[in-house]
C-alpha cells in the first residue's frame, strides 16, 4: 500500500508568489526521495489563491523523513506561515 497526502495551501494575495515559487523548488527534490512514489503541485484557475498537493509514498515513515528533508525545511516551512490556510487528508492506496 502506499501513504497518500492530499494537501491544499490557500495563498493570500501577498504571498501567492512565494507559495509557487516554494512548491516549485519542492516539488523536484520531493521527486527525488527514496521513499516517493508520486509528488504533483496544481493550481486552480478559477482560484488562483489555491494550490492542491497531491503524495505517495512508501508509508508514514517515508512521509515523515520528507517533513525532515533539507529540502522540506528550507522551501515548505518558511512558506506555510505565509498561508491563508492549509489542510491535509491521509489516506492508504488499496491493493486492489
Amino acid at each position: 500500500m502506499g501513504y497518500v497526502v492530499r494537501a491544499t495551501w490557500t495563498a493570500t494575495e501577498e504571498s501567492v508568489d512565494a507559495v509557487r515559487s516554494a512548491l516549485a523548488a519542492l516539488g523536484p527534490a520531493s521527486r527525488e526521495e527514496p521513499g516517493c512514489r508520486h509528488w504533483i503541485a496544481h493550481q486552480d484557475p478559477a482560484a488562483p489563491l489555491v494550490f492542491e498537493l497531491f503524495e505517495v509514498y512508501d508509508d508514514a515513515d517515508a512521509y515523515r523523513a520528507h517533513q525532515e528533508s533539507a529540502h522540506f525545511q528550507r522551501h515548505a516551512v518558511p512558506t506555510i506561515p505565509l498561508l491563508a490556510s492549509r489542510e491535509r487528508r491521509f489516506s492508504e492506496t488499496l491493493d486492489l
